[in-house]
């Protein structure tokens, strides 16, 4: 099933998208989709989506899913981004977090922030954690994934890399965690060994790859995540970026206001973001 939350910024509601691609609205069978509903979600739907009243096909997508209580990604997880970043492999994954201020919707616009010099863009598949999962064995990991997403895990390189300490400054930003447009479900997501990721732009394909060339998969990563600290129901792990990102670019380039970008992975849906310059919030 693919799952979305639908609606004005605070105000989302939860819904599906059913087998002829239209908006359902959940909200009175659960109250969103949260770390309460996630656990035993499929049982509260059934399997008649249909059942469920039309939503407005129109109105605004936000991020999937709500109260989340951590962001955790992983950092130089595919070989040949590695190879363009000018990194060794990793013999573990590297863990970083993103500020759950960042979280935003799939079309909503990605603000610079102040002093941006070097906006950055990352394709990435996300975990959604779907059960409490602390020291998870890896053969059971797949019990706790409530299902998968996209997050563009945006970073700003000159915070991350010329400011010293570590690289949550540049990736903790507000507006730089775009995540959705839909949770889908693992047996929809089907096998992840080999699962094409892209982002273009303004039109230009930057990153195309596939999760073939992640070093650590999904699974490994939550059971490895859960060994340092109780991950909870909709927290988000974000697996790590293919390569063609702005800073591997020769020369390197890097977002402005009114740029467009547009990505996506195999079964999860599209993103596109318009970048605008800083302004109060």
């Amino acid at each position: 099933m693919k799952f979305i939350r639908f609606g004005e910024v605070g105000t989302e509601r939860p819904g599906l998208i059913d087998d002829h691609g239209q908006r359902r609205d959940l909200s009175g069978v659960i109250a969103d989709l949260d770390p309460d509903t996630l656990p035993g979600l499929r049982k509260l739907i059934g399997d008649n989506p249909e059942r469920f009243p039309l939503a407005d096909p129109q109105a605004r997508l936000g991020c999937p899913i709500t109260g989340t209580s951590k962001i955790v990604a992983v950092g130089l997880n595919y070989r040949d981004h590695c190879e363009e970043c000018g990194y060794p492999i990793p013999s573990e994954p590297i863990l970083f977090s993103k500020a759950l201020s960042a979280l935003s919707g799939p079309f909503d616009d990605v603000m610079l922030p102040q002093g941006c010099t070097k906006a950055d863009w990352e394709v990435e598949l996300a975990i959604v954690v779907g059960r409490k999962a602390s020291y998870v064995p890896l053969e059971q990991a797949r019990q706790h994934i409530a299902g998968y997403t996209i997050c563009n895990d945006l970073t700003e390189r000159a915070f991350q890399l010329e400011r010293e300490g570590q690289w949550f400054k540049g990736k903790g930003c507000d507006t730089f965690a775009p995540v959705g447009p839909w949770l889908v479900t693992p047996d929809e997501v089907g096998d992840l060994s080999d699962i094409s990721l892209w982002l273009d732009v303004n039109g230009r394909r930057m990153q195309d790859s596939s999760t073939r060339h992640m070093i650590f998969g999904p699974e490994f990563l939550l059971s490895y995540v859960s060994q340092f600290m109780t991950l909870n129901p909709a927290d988000i792990i974000c697996t790590g970026t293919p390569p063609g990102v702005g800073m591997g670019q020769k020369p390197q380039i890097w977002l402005q206001s009114g740029d467009v970008m547009e990505l996506g992975v195999r079964g999860l849906g599209v993103q596109r973001q318009q970048v605008v310059a800083w302004s109060a919030r």
